[in-house]
């Protein structure tokens, strides 16, 4: 067992993992992270990025394959250690929020903190920093029914940030959110994880999203590829552009990385 290079706060060897019905989610993927590093885990849905995320995170352990945090090895963690992990050095926001109901806004988002041993009134403290600056400070008292689903995940949000993890994944954290909504949610998030020296393994399909990251990765059918972009094809004609001009289709292939 070979352990990672110092500079990386994640590393993954040859990660395979299969779906109860069979069908593969990851093939062989390995990276490192940096620490500090923001890294967009792109590519269509379907791809193994959400699988890839609970892997690194301890959610499951791979069927094969080594994933390291700061040199230690999670997956030969049982149960209740990687539990300890995501617990303490770890945080996660899901790409539909959720929250218990019978908390409030800041109380859910002090949540973590409080499990952590943080004193209620240290933890509320933090909960509404984070509130405030995504701007859903004025709804901290509100229950999660009473707002509305964009509100929830900045809450989702709030609640991630608010315990300064190592490790940050968020797994198509903007995809509740209104396109309009989405830039400023995201730079906070990315401010807030350049500030702090959070780490970020980023999950997404878009290539916005994806390139306010340090660095991108791509997945395809569970395997790391890279794409590359072909001239157009001249005789395919499409709709014309603003200008009035006849556009042409481009093409993409991609091609397993070695």
């Amino acid at each position: 067992m070979e352990a990672p290079p110092d500079n990386d706060v994640l590393w993954a060897r040859a990660l395979h993992f299969q779906h109860h019905d069979g069908s593969p989610a990851l093939q062989g993927v390995s990276l490192g992270v940096r620490e500090g590093e923001i890294l967009a885990v792109s590519g269509p849905r379907g791809s193994g990025k959400t699988t890839l995320l609970r892997c690194l995170s301890g959610l499951v352990k791979p069927q094969d394959g080594e994933v390291w945090f700061n040199s230690v090895p999670v997956h030969t963690m049982g149960p209740i250690g990687r539990e300890r992990l995501r617990r303490d050095r770890f945080g996660w926001i899901d790409p539909a929020p959720a929250l218990v109901p019978e908390l409030n806004a800041w109380e859910n988002a002090a949540l973590p903190l409080m499990l952590r041993g943080t004193g209620r009134r240290r933890a509320k403290t933090a909960a509404l920093e984070w509130l405030d600056r995504l701007d859903v400070g004025g709804k901290a008292r509100k229950a999660p029914h009473e707002l509305q689903q964009a509100e929830r995940q900045r809450v989702c949000i709030a609640r991630a940030l608010a315990v300064a993890p190592a490790v940050l994944f968020a797994d198509e954290p903007t995809a509740p959110l209104h396109r309009a909504d989405r830039a400023q949610v995201l730079r906070t998030l990315t401010t807030a994880a350049r500030s702090h020296g959070i780490t970020v393994l980023l999950a997404t399909h878009d290539a916005q999203t994806a390139a306010l990251a340090d660095r991108s990765v791509a997945l395809l059918d569970g395997r790391r590829v890279r794409t590359v972009h072909l001239p157009p094809l001249a005789e395919t004609t499409v709709a014309t552009g603003a200008a009035g001009t006849p556009g042409t289709e481009g093409r993409a292939a991609c091609s397993l990385s070695a």
